[in-house]
């Protein structure tokens, strides 16, 4: 167990050496960082085999904190949903800091950006490891940490700065949530490691209610709606998703990493962490599900408007964050999980590969002042194309196999299932029309670049394309692992590998035909070729339709490209209406009146008693000599009485 201890703790020195060294090593503390990844993903590798054979390792390294009958260890826990959360992370985070060679080449910040990433990674490592929830609760404040840091990188740009702080502000309103799920479970439970929070859960807790808000609410779905709080925040659901969309004012290798394995997905990690509490309460799975279904279309629908590319891929993170959520409202874990996997692969491409746009076309970000790019960059335009093919779910790349196993489950599911699986069918159409929409505006057409642009647009160089390639390999097979039974009985190698970690809560599809399971597959995929063709006729063939019904629905079209006003809805109610009020009540009582109000009496009550004072110093030496005198005759006097 001390040799995976390293796993997290290699990043962790490399954001040492190159944090503190950056201003000696410059460009090399980029080899520091990637050989700390690099290093923790071969380690990842081994505990994969481990657990492959059998092994299941949990272990405490020291008592942290120990007072009274609250204890917690400093520790680690290597299971099969640690292992492959491992893979994603530093398979992802390793091509993300080779890529960002090339992209961050002659930053002034370079030494800086590498050390943030490392300890990014760092803390995404502990989260994913940990054993207990508050060792949990360090990685996840340490990635919000670090998304402020590589979200405001280029500080300088006030877009940037304001970004980065309203990630960190939104992200604590959902960790407020999580801190006091955390608290519950150790006032009902006693302890905070999960395997004994999890077995008391299951037992002696399950009949305990609490009143509130005029009815009962038993402890453990409010414990499970108060994570799931902390969920919406980090994983960019409704209603605290605001911040993700602006988080693309970072470096576009930042983009890739918070949004495609690592921060966005460590509430969907936390919630299927948390299965055996979630499974527990119908009414916090509904809640789940139904909050996953409905940012899914929600987010969908903005994607179809925004004009900056990687706006486009930052809606659509939020859009697939909500079908992970969405699985596993309906019990379906392994599905989630899956879907997170394949996601991390092919979201990354994307956001890599529009990262590569970007490179080629000397900073610009806007769709409408591209196209004919795919004979310019060749590599980028063909990943880009296997990626978006992926996240429209179309056959046979890695989204297909994860969101029709999410369909799927949700169609069988009971309560609300039916009609979740209609809003995943939603999402996948806009989804699939989005997708091929920046694809038709980026690369196909004519040619509405600059003309100094255009002058020098050209490939992204080697250390950048690898990395591209690399990853739109696993877009194209990873889903595999996961093939559904209705194609190939007993096939699904991703969903028995994790059975162990959800055997309580994993509930099985209804006993349909399989014939049905394979019309259902065929229907998504024609629902998402059907998304295609539209992008395709609207911006390929007839190019000007879409600014025709943009003036023609000019109230919808402007409604979603301003992103339903949410932004200033909020900044309506929140930051004008209750926090500068609450802060200009704070200032004008506290501030002036308190703190001002006491400073300023000490200072009168220092200055008036130095008014008297000085009225004793006349200047004669009489007078002196007088008060000496009596002084000393005061002081023979005390001392007098002392000896009596």
């Amino acid at each position: 167990m001390l040799t995976y201890a390293l796993i997290p703790l290699l990043p962790f020195l490399a954001f040492l050496i190159a944090g503190l060294l950056g201003k000696f090593l410059k460009e090399k503390a980029a080899y520091v960082s990637i050989a700390g990844v690099v290093g923790a993903f071969v380690l990842s590798v081994m505990a994969f085999f481990d657990v492959l054979d059998g092994a299941k390792l949990n272990e405490n390294f020291y008592s942290w904190i120990s007072v009274g009958t609250f204890s917690v260890n400093v520790g680690f826990q290597i299971d099969q949903l640690t292992v492959v959360m491992l893979l994603v992370v530093t398979t992802l985070s390793s091509l993300i800091h080779i890529y960002s060679v090339g992209y961050m080449h002659g930053d002034k910040g370079y030494p800086r950006f590498f050390s943030y990433l490392s300890l990014f990674t760092f803390f995404m490592l502990v989260l994913v490891m940990a054993n207990n929830f508050l060792v949990m609760f360090v990685g996840w404040e340490g990635v919000g940490l670090c998304s402020y840091l590589l979200i405001g990188f280029w500080y300088e740009k006030k877009s940037a700065a304001d970004a980065g702080v309203k990630a960190f502000v939104v992200n604590r309103v959902g960790d407020f949530g999580f801190v006091l799920g955390v608290l519950l479970i150790f006032l009902t439970c006693g302890t905070l490691d999960f395997s004994e929070v999890f077995a008391t859960m299951g037992t002696s807790v399950t009949d305990v209610t609490y009143h509130l808000f005029g009815g009962d609410i038993s402890v453990v779905t409010l414990i499970a709606l108060l994570l799931f709080l902390g969920a919406t925040g980090k994983s960019a659901q409704l209603p605290l998703y605001v911040w993700l969309p602006d988080a693309m004012e970072g470096p576009t290798p930042v983009s890739a990493l918070i949004h495609a394995a690592t921060m966005v997905t460590a509430g969907v990690f936390m919630v299927a962490r948390c299965a055996p509490i979630f499974s527990l309460s119908e009414t916090a799975m509904n809640t789940v599900a139904i909050v996953g279904g409905l940012t899914a279309v929600f987010a969908a629908t903005i994607g179809l408007v925004q004009n900056d590319i990687k706006r486009v891929i930052a809606y659509s993170t939020i859009s697939q964050l909500g079908y992970m959520f969405l699985a596993l409202g309906v019990g379906a874990f392994s599905a989630g999980i899956f879907h997170l996997m394949t996601h991390a692969f092919f979201k990354g491409l994307l956001f890599l590969a529009s990262g590569s746009v970007i490179h080629a076309l000397s900073g610009e970000q806007d769709m409408r002042k591209m196209g004919a790019l795919k004979s310019k960059i060749k590599i980028t335009h063909i990943v880009f194309i296997i990626g978006s093919l992926a996240l429209a779910g179309i056959f046979p790349f890695a989204g297909f196999f994860s969101k029709d196993e999410i369909l799927w489950s949700a169609y069988n599911a009971s309560s609300v299932g039916r009609l979740l699986w209609v809003l995943g069918v939603i999402a996948a159409f806009m989804t699939a029309f989005y997708s091929f929409r920046l694809i038709y505006l980026t690369f196909y057409g004519k040619s509405r670049l600059d003309r100094k642009v255009e002058h020098h647009v050209h490939e992204s160089p080697k250390v950048m394309t690898i990395p591209l390639m690399i990853l739109a390999f696993f877009s194209a097979v990873i889903g595999w692992i996961g093939i559904p039974g209705a194609i190939i009985s007993h096939a699904n190698l991703f969903g028995d590998f994790l059975a162990p970690i959800f055997p309580q809560v994993e509930h099985a599809a209804a006993a349909e035909s399989h014939w049905l399971e394979l019309g259902l597959m065929v229907f998504s995929v024609a629902v998402a070729a059907g998304g295609i063709r539209l992008a395709y006729m609207l911006y390929v063939k007839n190019t000007s339709i879409p600014d025709k019904l943009a003036a023609k629905f000019a109230g919808t079209y402007n409604l979603l490209l301003n992103k339903y006003k949410v932004d200033e809805i909020y900044n309506y109610i929140f930051v004008d209406g209750l926090v500068h009020k609450l802060a200009k009540v704070l200032y004008t009582i506290g501030d002036v009146k308190i703190v001002d109000g006491a400073v300023n009496g000490i200072a009168q009550l220092i200055g008036g008693a130095s008014q008297s004072g000085k009225k004793m110093q006349s200047g004669y030496v009489q007078q002196y000599a007088f008060t000496m005198g009596l002084g000393l005759v005061v002081l023979v006097g005390l001392y007098y009485i002392m000896i009596n």
